[in-house]
Protein backbone atom coordinates (compact mmCIF):
# COMPACT_ATOMS: atom_id res chain seq x y z
CA UNK A 1 0.00 0.00 0.00
CA UNK A 2 0.95 4.06 -0.40
CA UNK A 3 -0.26 5.66 2.53
CA UNK A 4 -0.31 9.12 2.30
CA UNK A 5 -1.82 12.37 4.11
CA UNK A 6 -3.11 15.56 2.31
CA UNK A 7 -4.95 18.59 3.39
CA UNK A 8 -3.80 21.61 4.80
CA UNK A 9 -0.74 21.94 7.23
CA UNK A 10 -1.68 20.68 10.77
CA UNK A 11 -4.86 19.37 9.52
CA UNK A 12 -4.07 16.44 7.53
CA UNK A 13 -6.17 13.36 6.52
CA UNK A 14 -5.35 10.21 6.23
CA UNK A 15 -5.23 8.42 2.46
CA UNK A 16 -4.23 6.15 0.14
CA UNK A 17 -2.94 5.75 -3.13
CA UNK A 18 -5.27 3.51 -5.72
CA UNK A 19 -3.62 1.83 -8.35
CA UNK A 20 -4.86 4.49 -11.04
CA UNK A 21 -3.10 6.83 -8.81
CA UNK A 22 -6.29 8.40 -7.31
CA UNK A 23 -6.31 9.53 -3.70
CA UNK A 24 -8.28 7.72 -1.58
CA UNK A 25 -10.16 9.01 1.73
CA UNK A 26 -9.18 7.02 4.33
CA UNK A 27 -10.98 8.98 6.94
CA UNK A 28 -14.17 7.27 8.02
CA UNK A 29 -11.55 4.19 8.87
CA UNK A 30 -9.09 5.76 10.40
CA UNK A 31 -7.48 9.19 12.12
CA UNK A 32 -4.53 9.70 11.27
CA UNK A 33 -1.43 8.03 9.98
CA UNK A 34 0.87 7.33 12.86
CA UNK A 35 3.10 5.39 14.84
CA UNK A 36 -0.34 4.13 16.82
CA UNK A 37 -1.77 3.01 13.47
CA UNK A 38 1.70 1.71 11.97
CA UNK A 39 1.40 -1.97 13.12
CA UNK A 40 0.65 -5.14 11.05
CA UNK A 41 -2.99 -5.48 12.71
CA UNK A 42 -3.49 -1.95 11.48
CA UNK A 43 -2.04 -2.14 7.77
CA UNK A 44 -3.77 -5.72 7.27
CA UNK A 45 -7.04 -3.95 8.63
CA UNK A 46 -6.54 -1.33 5.57
CA UNK A 47 -5.09 -3.89 2.78
CA UNK A 48 -8.77 -5.93 4.14
CA UNK A 49 -10.96 -2.71 2.62
CA UNK A 50 -12.94 -2.56 -0.59
CA UNK A 51 -11.07 0.64 -2.67
CA UNK A 52 -14.16 1.16 -4.24
CA UNK A 53 -16.08 1.82 -1.02
CA UNK A 54 -13.15 4.41 -0.28
CA UNK A 55 -14.43 8.47 -1.55
CA UNK A 56 -12.17 9.60 -4.03
CA UNK A 57 -10.28 12.84 -3.28
CA UNK A 58 -10.78 15.71 -5.82
CA UNK A 59 -8.85 18.22 -7.17
CA UNK A 60 -5.13 18.68 -6.22
CA UNK A 61 -4.47 19.34 -2.48
CA UNK A 62 -1.22 19.32 -0.69
CA UNK A 63 0.66 16.38 0.18
CA UNK A 64 1.92 16.25 3.98
CA UNK A 65 3.89 14.38 6.29
CA UNK A 66 3.45 10.44 5.45
CA UNK A 67 3.48 10.30 8.79
CA UNK A 68 2.32 12.45 11.22
CA UNK A 69 3.46 13.03 15.22
CA UNK A 70 7.01 11.55 14.54
CA UNK A 71 9.00 11.36 18.01
CA UNK A 72 12.31 10.44 16.82
CA UNK A 73 13.83 11.42 13.64
CA UNK A 74 16.94 9.45 13.01
CA UNK A 75 19.28 9.91 10.46
CA UNK A 76 22.89 7.84 9.36
CA UNK A 77 25.98 9.99 8.59
CA UNK A 78 28.21 8.67 5.57
CA UNK A 79 26.67 5.58 4.80
CA UNK A 80 27.88 5.63 1.06
CA UNK A 81 31.27 5.01 0.77
CA UNK A 82 31.47 7.30 -2.48
CA UNK A 83 29.87 9.91 0.02
CA UNK A 84 32.14 9.79 2.50
CA UNK A 85 34.77 10.04 -0.34
CA UNK A 86 33.72 13.61 -1.72
CA UNK A 87 33.39 14.93 1.36
CA UNK A 88 36.88 13.85 2.49
CA UNK A 89 35.99 11.17 5.25
CA UNK A 90 37.12 8.08 6.11
CA UNK A 91 34.33 5.73 5.76
CA UNK A 92 33.09 4.80 9.62
CA UNK A 93 33.72 1.64 10.85
CA UNK A 94 30.35 1.69 12.73
CA UNK A 95 26.88 3.40 11.73
CA UNK A 96 27.55 7.56 12.84
CA UNK A 97 23.93 8.35 14.47
CA UNK A 98 22.36 11.93 14.54
CA UNK A 99 19.53 13.66 15.55
CA UNK A 100 17.46 15.72 12.94
CA UNK A 101 14.55 17.89 14.88
CA UNK A 102 11.06 16.53 14.00
CA UNK A 103 10.02 20.32 13.52
CA UNK A 104 11.91 20.25 10.34
CA UNK A 105 9.36 17.64 9.20
CA UNK A 106 7.61 19.46 6.40
CA UNK A 107 5.66 18.15 3.31
CA UNK A 108 7.00 16.72 0.01
CA UNK A 109 6.60 19.50 -2.02
CA UNK A 110 6.38 22.17 0.89
CA UNK A 111 8.98 25.15 0.18
CA UNK A 112 11.91 25.16 1.83
CA UNK A 113 13.46 27.58 3.29
CA UNK A 114 17.04 28.70 3.92
CA UNK A 115 17.83 29.23 7.63
CA UNK A 116 18.63 32.84 8.78
CA UNK A 117 22.50 33.69 8.30
CA UNK A 118 22.50 30.73 6.14
CA UNK A 119 25.24 31.15 3.25
CA UNK A 120 26.52 26.34 2.78
CA UNK A 121 22.65 24.77 2.54
CA UNK A 122 22.82 21.79 1.00
CA UNK A 123 20.49 18.93 -0.40
CA UNK A 124 20.74 15.10 0.43
CA UNK A 125 18.24 12.28 -1.21
CA UNK A 126 17.59 9.78 1.51
CA UNK A 127 15.78 6.57 1.95
CA UNK A 128 13.60 6.78 5.11
CA UNK A 129 12.84 3.74 6.61
CA UNK A 130 9.25 4.05 9.15
CA UNK A 131 9.20 2.01 12.37
CA UNK A 132 5.76 0.44 12.95
CA UNK A 133 6.07 -2.02 16.14
CA UNK A 134 8.96 -1.30 18.98
CA UNK A 135 12.29 -2.33 18.24
CA UNK A 136 14.67 -2.92 21.05
CA UNK A 137 17.75 -4.89 21.13
CA UNK A 138 16.47 -6.66 17.95
CA UNK A 139 19.02 -9.01 15.68
CA UNK A 140 19.32 -8.03 12.18
CA UNK A 141 17.85 -10.94 11.41
CA UNK A 142 14.26 -9.90 12.95
CA UNK A 143 15.00 -5.90 12.08
CA UNK A 144 13.09 -5.85 9.19
CA UNK A 145 9.80 -6.97 10.88
CA UNK A 146 9.94 -4.17 12.71
CA UNK A 147 9.58 -1.75 9.79
CA UNK A 148 6.09 -0.51 8.87
CA UNK A 149 7.67 1.18 5.36
CA UNK A 150 9.72 3.35 3.47
CA UNK A 151 9.74 7.04 2.09
CA UNK A 152 11.84 9.51 0.06
CA UNK A 153 13.67 12.16 3.22
CA UNK A 154 15.16 14.94 1.74
CA UNK A 155 17.83 15.12 4.26
CA UNK A 156 18.59 19.09 4.09
CA UNK A 157 21.64 20.51 6.16
CA UNK A 158 23.34 23.66 6.38
CA UNK A 159 27.06 22.78 6.46
CA UNK A 160 28.43 25.91 8.03
CA UNK A 161 26.33 25.40 11.22
CA UNK A 162 27.18 21.50 10.60
CA UNK A 163 31.14 21.32 10.58
CA UNK A 164 31.95 24.90 11.48
CA UNK A 165 29.90 25.62 14.54
CA UNK A 166 31.09 23.41 17.41
CA UNK A 167 30.98 20.16 15.60
CA UNK A 168 27.12 19.67 16.65
CA UNK A 169 25.69 17.98 13.06
CA UNK A 170 21.90 18.26 14.70
CA UNK A 171 22.53 22.41 14.56
CA UNK A 172 23.23 21.77 10.56
CA UNK A 173 20.03 19.18 10.18
CA UNK A 174 17.30 21.00 11.95
CA UNK A 175 16.03 24.28 10.54
CA UNK A 176 12.72 24.57 9.87
CA UNK A 177 11.62 23.03 6.63
CA UNK A 178 14.66 20.80 6.71
CA UNK A 179 12.53 17.24 6.48
CA UNK A 180 10.79 17.19 3.34
CA UNK A 181 9.05 13.62 3.88
CA UNK A 182 7.29 11.31 1.48
CA UNK A 183 5.24 11.51 -0.51
CA UNK A 184 3.57 8.24 0.44
CA UNK A 185 4.93 5.23 2.86
CA UNK A 186 5.03 1.94 1.40
CA UNK A 187 4.50 -0.96 2.94
CA UNK A 188 7.68 -2.98 3.13
CA UNK A 189 5.38 -5.64 1.31
CA UNK A 190 5.87 -3.70 -1.80
CA UNK A 191 9.89 -3.09 -1.21
CA UNK A 192 10.85 -6.81 -1.05
CA UNK A 193 14.70 -5.45 -1.23
CA UNK A 194 15.30 -1.90 0.65
CA UNK A 195 18.82 -2.79 -0.92
CA UNK A 196 18.39 -2.68 -4.37
CA UNK A 197 16.49 1.44 -5.09
CA UNK A 198 17.36 3.31 -7.33
CA UNK A 199 17.61 7.08 -5.77
CA UNK A 200 18.30 10.95 -7.15
CA UNK A 201 18.10 14.14 -7.26
CA UNK A 202 17.87 17.80 -9.54
CA UNK A 203 18.57 21.15 -9.09
CA UNK A 204 17.32 23.62 -11.15
CA UNK A 205 16.69 20.12 -13.74
CA UNK A 206 20.27 19.11 -13.75
CA UNK A 207 20.81 15.58 -12.00
CA UNK A 208 23.39 16.15 -8.93
CA UNK A 209 23.07 12.67 -7.44
CA UNK A 210 22.32 9.54 -8.96
CA UNK A 211 22.75 6.62 -6.66
CA UNK A 212 21.97 3.10 -5.58
CA UNK A 213 20.96 1.62 -1.82
CA UNK A 214 22.97 -1.04 -3.18
CA UNK A 215 26.46 1.12 -2.11
CA UNK A 216 24.94 1.84 1.25
CA UNK A 217 28.20 0.75 3.95
CA UNK A 218 25.54 -0.03 6.82
CA UNK A 219 22.09 -1.84 4.99
CA UNK A 220 18.81 -0.89 6.58
CA UNK A 221 18.00 -4.36 8.46
CA UNK A 222 21.75 -3.93 10.26
CA UNK A 223 20.57 0.22 10.75
CA UNK A 224 17.16 -1.31 12.55
CA UNK A 225 19.51 -3.41 14.95
CA UNK A 226 21.90 -1.42 15.50
CA UNK A 227 19.81 1.59 16.79
CA UNK A 228 17.83 -0.59 18.71
CA UNK A 229 20.81 -1.31 20.89
CA UNK A 230 21.19 2.29 22.21
CA UNK A 231 17.60 3.56 22.24
CA UNK A 232 13.96 1.49 21.75
CA UNK A 233 12.86 2.47 18.16
CA UNK A 234 9.05 3.48 18.64
CA UNK A 235 6.16 3.21 15.68
CA UNK A 236 6.67 6.34 13.70
CA UNK A 237 9.95 7.08 14.09
CA UNK A 238 12.09 7.68 11.14
CA UNK A 239 15.35 6.65 9.71
CA UNK A 240 16.92 8.07 7.05
CA UNK A 241 19.70 6.19 6.00
CA UNK A 242 22.73 8.38 4.32
CA UNK A 243 22.87 9.22 1.09
CA UNK A 244 25.05 8.45 -2.10
CA UNK A 245 27.41 11.22 -3.59
CA UNK A 246 26.39 14.65 -5.32
CA UNK A 247 25.84 17.01 -2.32
CA UNK A 248 26.66 20.28 -2.90
CA UNK A 249 29.62 20.43 -0.33
CA UNK A 250 31.07 17.59 -2.82
CA UNK A 251 31.19 19.95 -6.14
CA UNK A 252 33.89 21.62 -7.17
CA UNK A 253 33.54 24.11 -6.97
CA UNK A 254 30.86 23.62 -4.00
CA UNK A 255 27.54 24.97 -4.97
CA UNK A 256 24.71 25.61 -2.67
CA UNK A 257 21.33 26.56 -2.62
CA UNK A 258 20.09 29.56 -3.72
CA UNK A 259 16.39 31.34 -3.32
CA UNK A 260 14.48 30.82 -6.37
CA UNK A 261 16.14 27.28 -7.38
CA UNK A 262 13.96 24.18 -7.41
CA UNK A 263 14.31 20.50 -6.47
CA UNK A 264 13.22 17.78 -7.65
CA UNK A 265 14.02 14.30 -5.72
CA UNK A 266 12.90 10.17 -5.35
CA UNK A 267 13.50 7.01 -4.54
CA UNK A 268 12.49 4.13 -6.86
CA UNK A 269 9.07 2.80 -5.98
CA UNK A 270 8.47 5.45 -3.20
CA UNK A 271 7.45 8.39 -5.29
CA UNK A 272 8.69 11.94 -5.62
CA UNK A 273 9.37 15.29 -4.33
CA UNK A 274 9.94 18.96 -5.83
CA UNK A 275 10.90 21.62 -3.44
CA UNK A 276 10.90 25.45 -4.22
CA UNK A 277 13.96 27.05 -2.18
CA UNK A 278 12.96 30.94 -0.26
CA UNK A 279 15.33 32.72 1.40
CA UNK A 280 14.55 33.89 5.17
CA UNK A 281 11.84 36.31 5.62
CA UNK A 282 12.14 37.45 9.49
Amino acid sequence: MKLLRFGPSGAEKPGLLDAEGRIRDLSEHLGDITGGTLNDVHLDRLRALDLEDLPVVEGDPRIGPCVGNVGKFVCIGLNYSDHAAETGATPPSEPIIFFKATSAIIGPNDDVIIPKGSEKTDWEVELGVVIGTEARYVSEAEALNHVAGYCVVNDLSERAFQMERGGQWVKGKSADTFGPIGPWLVTRDEVPDPQALHLWLDLDGKRRQDGSTATMIFGVAHLVSYVSQFMSLQPGDIISTGTPPGVGMGQKPQVYLRPGQEMRLGVEGLGEQSQKVRGWEG
